[in-house]
């Protein structure tokens, strides 16, 4: 009934794969006996038949056997390659590929099944060539010297072949036209690659001639794309015609296709190996450092953006995009199974990897990401020219072609079609894009939508911990990023612009113009800051905080997005209570980001500019703010412009900048509309005065003297009295300040714990590297129209208008500021440095930035309504007061002293080679961490890309209750815990990223 091997299996006799891991014939053969011979097949045909998953082929050839291997017999282990590979070509073409699945039983049943099964099984010999290969792959690409060029690149020798042998190929689902992709940069015909083309060279019989055979990692490539749509592997045998087992149709409905072919578990799970395969072909990119990112080509992802054919790179594309998209809706006894409260730590130990439909969608969307994410070498967006009857908006825009990178330029071509007309309808989609269905962009956004809605429910569920949170959530909002960065315009060829582009453009919407204009856009916002503040303190999530911070101010320089602001939160988002605010999103908005930087201590530091930019960004459109919205605006420039903050690092002053353009942006445009936000700064006046005569000086005082209240603070907490020349020194400070800011510092002990936790706990930029690249990425200097301090101080708002009164004139700031001498006890501090860093102030880098704010119009404001609404206040009638104060400013008017209001000019996100290795090393990060466990892909490899620091991993309660409760299948946490869990650092925080700067 059972074979030997198979009682082995089951711990009734001797185990082959004990012997493969401990005997000599088995993996330490590899090393051991020099030039084993292509033809020894009882040896390798262990490789292939031995094991019955891919956690087996991980545990029992570990990445140390490899590299000793490499080391020590290195023909060994390039025959390994070369006869696994072979062995995987052979197999592909095998009419016994794949093997029949007797019926449709669960994944972990058919695992078992499989026990007391002896015929060959070809689909299983598949699998292990693919696994065998995936766990090779790390270890070459780490290593130097030229074994990975000789193996896998290396071209060999031309030779004479009559014909290909037939795997039985069926035609496409879709073929894109003659159309702009055709056309190369020079304007002539793309001599690339296309469907259906021979490059060979034939005689008048027909038969082929010399032709160059592609290089091993060529076929590799071909091979996977194949099983990635062969049927009866990973497309249902229902839609196979005839012997053609290849079909190149999409996975699933969506973009390209209006119905589903069908799946099952296991066609998913071998899905997921073939795309396991692919991403760790693709991860030759972790193994470079960020300095060489951009001008080292990783060759694998080179070619496969410019030699894959155009229409598998659609077919491939879609199926990742629908796939993703689609979501867990698994049917049948899988999909049950995952609805089930707790089941994933129920059946941890046996899917033992295998992660089922989440799993799969993971990979689909890591493999995506990877490729949109490649701009290395040759696989740069080219810049392209504004054209006045094409549809580029902004000038000097960067757009991908086919000849940079396939999978961005298709990404970039999905279009909406609005309404027209039935037949102009069909004859402008067919002309443009045939492969686009008009609802391929609510698809986009509806499943994204339904990702994140999915895993905030189940992080905020009634059962805490009863659903897994999603593992792709930071690669869902990176697609997102994508597309926004992508899909933006409508782009045609040189040789169409003439003739269509003005006729085209206003019929056809793009994803970023299709999600502004989106009654979902609030649903977008109300996931974007829900996510950042559910991971704001969690540094392992800090790069994804990150990189919401960076999608919400590219969002917020759209129009669209601030003229949305005004309207309510969309009860269909499950906002958790906890961050729920009354009023409008703008309301929401603003209190999110606060939340964000009064309780991180510093720790996101990184995140503040774009997050600043982006209420600066829609300050224009902001309405009706609350009291509570505005005072925590007024908050916000109050912790930003204290002292401590200000000058402990040379990019902080650059935050007042941005807060006083959004509040610049306010009283220019939504002055009457925002009586709550005048009212907040007429009572903080002393904040604005004392910044507007700023010196050194003045905020070395302050420095001190909060170092001094910090000291008395610790000294009353342990019993002592604080030393008698301290105090004196502190009470000579405290009376040499101005009463106003006496004043401020009493007024509101909320205020003062707010400044003391953004400027005295986080005076610092605690990761240089991310303060250095995201002011790479946000130089003001990289946008001229708009300078902003610590760059050239811009001139004054009375230079700029010569037209103001003498009156209003006489209420401006002066700009000539006598200098104090330091003492030597401010001299002590100055040198020492405010700020951890190291970063010494001095009085010319104050005044390069401080003449430069924009304070005058809030100076103005102040000026003419501080007095006004000090005779409305009466004593005794307060509540009363307050509505009356609150009346007249609602109908305020500053026309006569404010200078015009000038245009609404928002800050875009800029990219910068800084940025596009920063959110590379995001993404492979984010990766290779998902890959440590339970496989452990990329595990004792040299990295180069990030930094990796390993700790153990922590028995919490999951592990319990996967032993108690799944104790019958076992457990494999002792051997996962072993190798200990590298810690799920952000790649921006690592210390790679600051050789990029």
């Amino acid at each position: 009934m059972f074979s030997p091997k198979r009682l082995g299996s089951l711990g009734l006799g001797s185990d082959p794969k004990l012997a493969f891991r401990t005997q000599p014939g088995g993996i330490a053969k590899l090393a051991e006996k020099k030039e084993i011979a292509e033809t020894d097949d009882a040896y390798w045909a262990q490789y292939v038949q031995l094991f019955d998953s891919a956690s087996d082929v991980f545990t029992l050839v570990t990445a140390q056997d490899i590299r000793r291997a490499l080391t020590e017999a290195p023909e060994n282990l390039a025959t390994l390659i070369r006869v696994i590979s072979h062995r995987l070509f052979n197999l592909l073409t095998d009419h016994t590929f794949p093997t029949p699945q007797p019926t449709a039983i669960p994944l972990s049943m058919a695992k078992i099944s499989s026990w007391t099964s002896n015929e060959r099984n070809t689909t299983k010999e598949v699998l292990n060539c693919l696994r065998v290969l995936g766990r090779v792959l790390p270890v070459v690409f780490e290593s130097e010297g030229s074994f990975e060029e000789d193996v896998f690149w290396t071209r060999p020798k031309p030779q004479v072949r009559d014909d290909d042998v037939s795997i039985g190929r069926s035609q496409p689902q879709f073929v894109i036209e003659e159309e702009e992709e055709d056309v190369a940069p020079d304007g002539n015909q793309d001599p690339g690659p296309k469907s259906g083309q021979n490059t060979s060279s034939t005689d008048d019989a027909g038969h082929v001639k010399q032709e160059e055979l592609p290089t091993l990692a060529e076929r590799l490539f071909e091979c996977a794309i194949d099983l990635m749509f062969c049927c009866g592997f990973t497309l249902p045998t229902s839609i196979q015609v005839d012997h053609h087992k290849i079909n190149y149709v999409i996975w699933d409905k969506g973009i390209g296709s209006t119905s589903a072919i069908g799946s099952t578990s296991q066609l998913d799970s071998n899905k997921t190996e073939v795309l396991r395969f692919l991403l760790i072909f693709l991860s030759r990119t972790i193994y470079h450092s960020p300095s060489t990112l951009l001008t080292q080509r990783n060759r694998y992802a080179s070619h496969l953006v410019h030699k894959t054919p155009r229409r598998l790179v659609l077919s491939i594309l879609c199926s990742l995009l629908n796939t993703a998209m689609d979501g867990e809706g698994s049917e049948g006894w899988s999909g049950m199974v995952d609805r089930v409260p707790y089941n994933h730590l129920i059946l941890a130990s046996v899917r033992k990897g295998d992660e089922g439909r989440s799993g799969l969608i993971s990979l689909c969307l890591g493999v995506l990401c990877s490729l949109l994410d490649y701009q290395a070498d040759e696989a740069r967006d080219p810049t392209q020219e504004t054209n006045t009857n094409g549809t580029l908006s902004e000038a000097n825009s960067t757009f991908p072609t086919s000849h940079s990178n396939a999978f961005r330029y298709f990404v970039a071509k999905l279009v909406r079609f609005l309404p027209l007309p039935d037949n102009s309808y069909r004859l402008m989609r067919v002309f443009l894009s045939p492969q686009a269905p008009a609802c391929g962009l609510r698809v986009h956004l509806d499943g994204i939508l339904g990702i994140l809605e999915s895993d905030l429910t189940n992080t905020h569920n009634v059962l805490p911990g009863s659903h897994r949170p999603l593992p792709y959530i930071l690669e869902t909002f990176v697609f997102l990023w994508k597309m926004i960065e992508l899909n933006k315009v409508p782009f045609f060829a040189p040789r169409y612009r003439q003739y269509i582009g003005s006729l085209i453009s206003p019929l056809t919407q793009k994803f970023r113009a299709y999600l502004l204009e989106s009654d979902k856009l609030l649903d977008m916002i109300a996931y974007l800051l829900c996510f950042c503040l559910e991971n704001k303190d969690k540094p392992q999530h800090h790069g994804l905080c990150r990189a919401l911070s960076y999608i919400m101010q590219s969002l917020s320089a759209e129009r669209q997005f601030g003229a949305q602001l005004q309207s309510p939160m969309p009860s269909r988002v499950h906002i958790p209570a906890k961050w729920a605010t009354l009023g409008n999103a703008g309301d929401f908005l603003i209190a999110s980001i606060y939340s964000v930087v009064a309780t991180t201590s510093g720790a996101l530091n990184s995140l503040y500019p774009a997050l600043i930019i982006a209420i600066a960004n829609v300050a224009p459109y902001l309405k009706h703010l609350s009291v509570k919205t505005s005072t925590k605006l007024v908050q916000l420039f109050t912790a930003f412009s204290n002292p401590v903050f200000l000058l402990a690092d040379d990019g902080h002053p650059r935050l007042v900048f941005f807060m006083l353009e959004a509040l610049n942006g306010i009283l220019f445009h939504q002055l009457s509309n925002n009586p709550n936000l005048v009212y907040a700064i007429l009572r903080s006046h002393s904040v604005f005065e004392e910044l507007g005569t700023f010196t050194l000086s003045k905020g070395l005082r302050e420095v001190k003297r909060i170092q001094q209240m910090k000291e008395e603070r610790a000294a009353q907490l342990a019993g002592k009295k604080p030393d008698k020349s301290t105090s004196a020194t502190g009470t000579a400070t405290n009376a040499t300040k101005a009463p106003e800011k006496a004043a401020l510092l009493q007024r509101s002990s909320e205020e003062t714990d707010v400044a003391l936790d953004a400027a005295e706990r986080g005076e610092v930029a605690r990761a240089s590297s991310e303060v250095t690249s995201t002011r790479t990425v946000l130089t003001p200097s990289d946008q001229p129209s708009r300078p902003t301090s610590p760059d050239p101080p811009e001139p004054a708002v009375g230079a700029r208008n010569p037209g103001l009164s003498e009156k209003a004139r006489g209420k401006m700031r002066e700009r000539s500021v006598s200098f104090e001498a330091l003492d030597p006890d401010l001299e002590r501090i100055a040198a020492q440095g405010v700020g951890r860093n190291g970063f010494i102030p001095t009085q010319e880098w104050v005044t390069s930035w401080q003449q430069g704010l924009p304070l005058d119009p809030i100076l103005l404001t102040i000026a003419e309504l501080l007095p006004k609404v000090t005779d409305l206040q009466k004593p005794g009638t307060r509540p009363a007061t307050s509505s009356a104060v609150l009346e007249f400013l609602r109908s305020a008017t500053l026309r006569h002293v404010l200078p015009p209001a000038p245009p609404v000019n928002p800050r875009r996100f800029q990219w910068s080679d800084a940025s596009l290795v920063w959110l590379t090393s995001l993404i492979w990060g984010e990766l290779y961490v998902r890959g440590t466990a339970p496989l452990g892909i990329w595990n004792g490899t040299n990295v180069k890309l990030f930094g990796v620091r390993h700790t153990p991993q922590p028995r919490g309660v999951g592990e319990t209750v996967q032993n108690v409760v799944g104790g019958l299948w076992g457990s494999a946490s002792a051997r996962d815990s072993q190798a200990g869990t590298p810690a799920r650092m952000s790649p921006s925080r690592s210390n790679s990223f600051p050789s990029t700067r």
